[in-house]
């Protein structure tokens, strides 16, 4: 496939706000969302490999990986079904947590960082009940003032509606409208950096290797590189 190139844009002279994605970003629980997936949907004959994870999956809620799980497989899912298979999923994805997700290099640090000098927001497709215990266990829950999550929106990145609430509730929490395009997303999929620039936000990718994601107006290898300085 070929790639979109887009040009790097330059950061607003003082971020109103920096919004957060979770997986990938925050915590490396790609890979416990995947088997969580698994444990549910090779019973039933829809499992996949990991790289069709990455290249299909990865950045999509709940509700529309397993929808387009059953749509690859020319089947159907009804909304109760879907219901049952997210509670499936979340009570195996509870059993990762119980074992300990590791934080991304430098995510704690940047979190601590970047709260002293600008409000800061989680937009995530993982379930709430996901998010914020992860964010406590790590202690910055207190640091973000407010967590959009996949039972707050209709429609999961890259639908912009996650991040357009993100900045929404954080200008009620602030008492004062946020411009989207003086604010930050820090996003690592071309999923989430599209639903971030479809809501008007300037994005920051993560990608250790520097080539990516795709959609975001810049790229930094690590978090560590992230000060209020510089962004």
């Amino acid at each position: 496939m070929r790639r979109t190139r887009y040009p790097e844009k330059a950061m607003p002279p003082t971020p109103q706000a920096v919004v957060f994605d979770f997986d990938g970003i925050i915590v490396d629980s790609e890979p416990a969302h995947y088997r969580a997936f698994q444990v549910v949907l090779e019973p039933r004959g829809l499992g996949y490999a990991w790289d069709r994870y990455i290249d299909y999956y990865m950045g999509l809620d709940d509700r529309d990986g397993f929808r387009e799980a059953f749509r690859a497989a020319g089947q159907e899912v009804g909304q109760d079904e879907l219901e049952e298979l997210i509670a499936a999923k979340h009570a195996a994805f509870e059993g990762e947590m119980a074992v300990g997700l590791d934080p991304i290099p430098g995510a704690v640090d940047c979190v601590r960082r970047l709260r002293e000098v600008f409000p800061l927001a989680v937009c995530s497709g993982a379930l709430r009940g996901e998010v914020l215990p992860t964010l406590e266990g790590l202690g910055i829950a207190a640091a973000f003032r407010t967590v959009v999550s996949a039972e707050d929106v209709a429609h999961s990145k890259p639908d912009p509606a996650s991040y357009r609430l993100a900045v929404e509730r954080l200008g009620a929490d602030l008492k004062r409208d946020l411009e989207p395009g003086a604010c930050v997303a820090i996003e690592d999929t071309p999923t989430g950096a599209a639903s971030a620039r479809d809501a008007g936000l300037l994005v920051i990718g993560l990608d250790p290797q520097g080539a990516g994601p795709e959609g975001a107006h810049r790229t930094v290898r690590s978090l560590d590189e992230l000060t209020a300085e510089n962004l």
